[in-house]
């Protein structure tokens, strides 16, 4: 329960099916243990879901205690592209599919619907956010950190100085469409694998369940021919392939090697651009059985060239709380902007 009197902000990460709500105190303590989810709405359109996100926020008060008028900002996390200011992309994207959702500024109209400030990151670079100030604590706002997020697609987010790179128009640290070498990474006669946006040998035509299903599985099903996934359909055994990685299935570790391999060619990239202190993974394989996790963060980090300068103040950590991770970067977010002085205390204790 919400202590008395204390300010909060209250952070929301918008999914394609679920709303996922927190609540943090301006001195740094999420009331919200595990998830707090509704239906999203987003397949209904905008007018629905911003009711949606309303109502996710009136729960979250309502579970921890908070009346409504203790509330300072709300922090706004969905799936992009979007603008750094919320306005999702003219093209649409997956989650946002109806026409009525092309260039719509979701922040202003949540801003409006709650009259209170709204802070927006897309879900990417929530986790990033989160990820960061979790890492470091006291040191977030004097470091640097670059996640890569594994899932539908390859999100991420790079963060200087505990504050996300956001770009001119919102869309840095889309790392999954960073081209890589594909030298080196492929199988004897493997293609070249594609991504849904259009480029050939990015981040995410590799490392995502996309790149799995699209280009991964057909590939190694045709070196293990009598493999059990191969009487599965290819969308069924995409999802299903990470269990037999977690058991040491050899078709899985091929498959999952290369996964690590592309994000240690990702990194590669991310040390000699932005030089990082940490190198964060996120996605399902957080999720996953200690003994693969652990077997997948070391590929990863096998395959990330580093000068030796860098190796000595680097680090590689996996993304913490991943299914809460978007909602508490975006509380992060909304306090980080209350704070209009610097202080030597962490934004979460």
């Amino acid at each position: 329960m919400g202590s008395a009197g204390v300010p909060v902000v209250v952070g929301l990460d918008n999914g394609g099916t679920s709303n996922n709500a927190t609540v943090l105190t301006v001195d740094g303590h999420f009331l919200v243990d595990g998830l707090l989810e509704i239906p999203s709405e987003v397949q209904a359109g905008p007018e629905a879901a911003i009711e949606a996100l309303a109502r996710a926020l009136d729960g979250a008060l309502a579970q921890t205690g908070v009346p409504r008028d203790l509330v300072q900002a709300v922090g706004l996390d969905t799936p992009g592209p979007a603008s750094a200011d919320g306005v999702i992309s003219s093209r649409g994207s997956t989650n946002f599919s109806q026409p009525a959702w092309r260039g719509f500024d979701v922040r202003g109209a949540l801003e409006r619907r709650l009259g209170l400030p709204v802070i927006y990151h897309n879900d990417g670079n929530a986790a990033a956010l989160y990820a960061h100030h979790v890492y470091f604590g006291v040191d977030a706002m004097n470091r640097s950190s670059v996640s890569a997020i594994v899932g539908t697609g390859l999100g991420g987010g790079v963060v200087e100085s505990g504050r996300v790179i956001a770009g001119a128009s919102g869309m840095a640290g889309e790392l999954g469409h960073v081209h890589i070498p594909l030298n080196g990474l492929l199988g004897p006669d493997q293609p070249e694998p594609r991504c849904a946006c259009g480029f050939t040998g990015d981040v995410e035509s590799v490392a995502s369940l996309t790149g799995i299903e699209r280009n991964l599985l057909p590939y190694w099903l045709t070196r293990y021919p009598d493999h059990p996934l191969a009487a599965e359909p290819v969308a069924r055994a995409a999802k299903l392939v990470r269990g037999y990685g977690e058991r040491g299935d050899a078709l899985a570790r091929d498959l999952f090697a290369q996964q690590a391999m592309a994000l240690g060619r990702l990194f590669t990239v991310a040390a000699n651009f932005t030089d990082p202190h940490a190198y964060f993974v996120g996605g399902g394989v957080v999720e996953a059985a200690p003994e693969f996790r652990d077997w997948f963060l070391a590929t990863v980090r096998e395959h990330t060239v580093l000068r030796e300068e860098q190796a000595a103040v680097a680090t590689f950590a996996l993304v913490p709380d991943r299914d809460m991770a978007g909602a508490r970067g975006v509380a992060i977010a909304a306090l980080e902007t209350l704070r209009t002085v610097p202080e030597s205390r962490p934004l979460v204790a």
